[in-house]
Parts: C-alpha cells; structure tokens; sequence
C-alpha cells in the first residue's frame, strides 16, 4: 500500500500580461498555478494543480492547505476503495463547505488535490491518465461518480449504460488516435489585447501549420469585434472554423443584438455570451443565434460553470450545444466525469476548456477518454490549444497538423519541473524580484 505523507503547495505566477498573452474581454492576468505535490512513503508522488489569474493565487494556496488534512494519512488504496466518500471528504468539509458550497476557491483547491491524487495513481499503474480512465472497469467508474443532486438528469444505472456501450469498437477509436491524433482549436490567434497586425499574421501561421479551427475574443467595442472578425475570416477562409468568446461580458440582449453583427463571419460558436451563472440567459441566447444562422452557430460555456449541478440546469435547458469542461475549475476528475456521462445523455459533445498553465496538459487526457470510453464520436470535438508554457511540464502536450498527439508519460502530464517552480514562485522566485 501507499500512504500520503504530506502536500506541498506552490504558488507558481508567470508574467504573461504584459504582452498581452490570454487577454480578453474582461481577464488581463498573470497565469498562474496554485500546484500541489503529495509525497508518499515511496518514491511516486502525485501533482496536481488549479490555474488563476495571478493575484487571488494565495487563496487557493490557503485553501489547498485548510484541505490538506482529508487526504494526509490516507492510502492510495482506502481511496479508491471508496473515492465518493474521499471526494466528499473534502466538498463536505462540515465548516469549509460554507465557504462554497462547492464553489469558487474552496472548489478549485478540492480539484487540485483530487487531480494530484488520480495523477499519483495513474503513476502507480505506470499508465497515462487517459488510458488508466478508460481501461477502468465500468463499475469502478460509476463508483467514483457523485450522482447527489444530479440524479434527476442521470442515474448511475444510465452512466453504465453508457460505459459499457462504449466499450464496443473502443480498440478501433484507439488505433485511429493513434494515427491521427485528436481534433483540436488554437486560440493564440486571437487575444483581445493583440493588434490587427498581430492577429492576422498569428492566423496566418497557425492556418500555414495544419490548424483549420481557430478561436478569437470578442467583448470589445463591437465594430472592433467585427473588423478583427473580418481579418481572421478573409485568412483562413470559408471552410475553416471560426470560434468566438466573449467570456461572460455581454449582458442577454447585448449577447444577441452584438451576434446579429457577428453573424456575417459565420461563427460555430459563441463562448460564454453572458454571466455563467445564467443558465436561462443562455437557452435565450441560444436560441436567438440558432434562429440568426439557421442552426450554423452555437452556445458553448462551462470553463467557469462552478459544479456539475450548473452543468446539469445549462443541459436539461438545452442552454448549450458544447460543453467546455475545466479540468480542475470543478471538483477535479470524480465531477468532470459526471459532467461527460450527462453530456453524453443529452447529446452534447465535450469541447475542453484549455491554455492557462497546463490546462492543455490536463485536458487531453479527459477528451481521448471522452471519445474512448463514453461519446464515441469526433464529430463536434475539438480540444482547446494555447502555445503558452508548456516548456515548465516534464510531460508537455505535443502536436501535429492541429491534432493532439496521445500522452505516453505515466501520470496525468501535471507535473511541473522544479527549475521552474523555483523561477517563478511568487513572491521569493527570480522572475518577481
């Protein structure tokens, strides 16, 4: 058996707002990463981490440490033996929940642990995360699903349905990943705080480089949305995708009067249009631009959906038509997995939210797993790619021709290298003195 010893938590920031890196409607940041490593009696030690946007990282920090204490002591093995009871361990805490509940900071750390703990078994088992996910038997998967307040849209005897369903042609899927790799979106291209300049030679590369679907930020004053619309549409021309986000600054009507402008660009989607919380807002704005493009563009949110029982309401209103889960904004890999058996009830194809610090390395494992083992169609599924940081993971995402390539490493690619803990810890690392 193997017992957590201790949790070391890092506050890792790196200085990315003043070229303007992930800038947006409403973000200007410094991405950063509240990252969290278990030690053991052994040698394996898990990572984990939840990513923010700089100043606020010491809360997650504080929170990961107020939480430590339900995962201490505990052996791999007594967790997955029963890994609700460990999972609500940490969203049940009978005082901490209060800060939530299941919400915001007290959250984001529980993703953390979580992550770090799934990491340090998929280490264990010497497998990648996607692999160690999808060979699980069904019984063991629908066991580490909390089905408490969401079992009005799936029972656990649905969610094996689904799993056991999926294992059919799963080797197939496999060996065509394997050829291909798996769909994927840039959105490099297109940050609020670039110049025109810059965004179209970023188009210009990315479209050179095999990527046919590329996402830009929109949120500013609207002739500027639409003129930088405009440069990336006229470089990558009619065929390929063009995503948009707004990342929650629109109010409803705001959201479709501004996409009855946008519509001349002929957008898929339409990301996070209004307040996240705002689960009718949503189905209102979805079906305004499903009337303004007949069908051709959609609603697609859920990086900052704070727990599988928003993600249920924006499903059962038919709010959204892709679903964008977070690798550790939610309660880490137990409550993203209730999240893609509802997705994949109600039909809605799982489109990951990525780019921060390692958001990508986390997510692909959960998008191959996805297509593997539960949704088992590509169509409509892309994964998130942003070219930023993956130099500090000792496994970092690979690509070819816009597709991920499948991670080989033992674990779930969280594991950040030390020389870069050490840079760029705040506020004692050199890169903030």
């Amino acid at each position: 058996m193997v017992t957590i010893t201790g949790v070391d938590v890092h506050d890792v920031r790196f200085p990315t707002a003043a070229a303007g890196d992930g800038s947006d409607a409403i973000n200007r940041g410094d991405y950063s990463a509240t990252y969290v490593e278990l030690r053991t009696d052994g040698d394996a030690v898990g990572a984990g981490f939840t990513f923010t946007n700089g100043r606020g990282n010491e809360l997650t920090c504080a929170a990961v440490r107020a939480l430590a204490h339900h995962v201490v002591g505990r052996t791999v093995e007594e967790i997955f033996a029963a890994p609700v009871r460990f999972w609500r361990s940490l969203t049940a805490d009978v005082q901490l929940r209060w800060l939530g509940p299941e919400k915001g900071v007290i959250h984001m750390a529980t993703g953390a642990l979580v992550n770090a703990v799934w990491d340090l078994r998929a280490k264990l088992a010497g497998k990648p995360m996607w692999r160690l996910l999808a060979e699980l038997p069904t019984e063991e998967l629908v066991a580490a699903v909390d089905f408490h307040h969401i079992s009005d849209a799936i029972t656990p005897a649905e969610a094996a349905a689904i799993l056991e369903k999926g294992l059919v042609g799963l080797p197939d899927r496999l060996a065509e990943l394997e050829r291909d790799g798996f769909p994927s979106y840039t959105t490099s291209v297109g940050w609020l705080g670039y110049p025109d300049d810059k965004v179209r030679a970023l188009t210009r590369e990315a479209y050179q480089q095999g990527w046919r679907a590329m996402k830009m930020k929109v949120g500013g004053p609207i002739e500027d949305d639409v003129r930088r619309a405009r440069i990336i549409r006229s470089e990558i021309g009619p065929d390929a995708l063009l995503m948009m986000d707004a990342n929650q600054v629109w109010d409803v009507d705001e959201a479709i009067t501004n996409m009855a402008r946008l519509a001349e660009a002929d957008p898929y989607w339409i990301e996070e249009p209004t307040h996240a919380d705002d689960v009718l807002g949503h189905a209102r704005i979805a079906q305004a631009v499903t009337d303004l493009t007949g069908g051709r563009c959609r609603v697609a949110t859920g990086e900052v959906a704070a727990n599988r029982v928003i993600f249920k309401q924006l499903l059962q209103a038919e709010a959204i038509r892709v679903c964008q889960i977070d690798a550790c904004r939610i309660g880490g890999v137990n409550e993203v997995l209730s999240v893609i058996l509802m997705a994949a009830k109600f039909g809605v194809p799982i489109c990951p939210h990525a780019g921060g610090v390692g958001l990508c390395e986390y997510v692909q494992h959960l998008a191959i797993f996805d297509y593997l083992r539960v949704g088992t169609s590509l169509d409509g599924r892309m994964v998130e790619y942003v070219d930023h940081l993956h130099e500090h993971f000792v496994d970092p995402v690979r690509t070819r021709g816009g597709r991920y390539l499948l991670p080989e490493a033992p674990g779930y690619s969280a594991t950040m290298k030390p020389a870069s803990i050490a840079e760029f810890s705040f506020p004692d690392g050199p890169a903030w003195r």
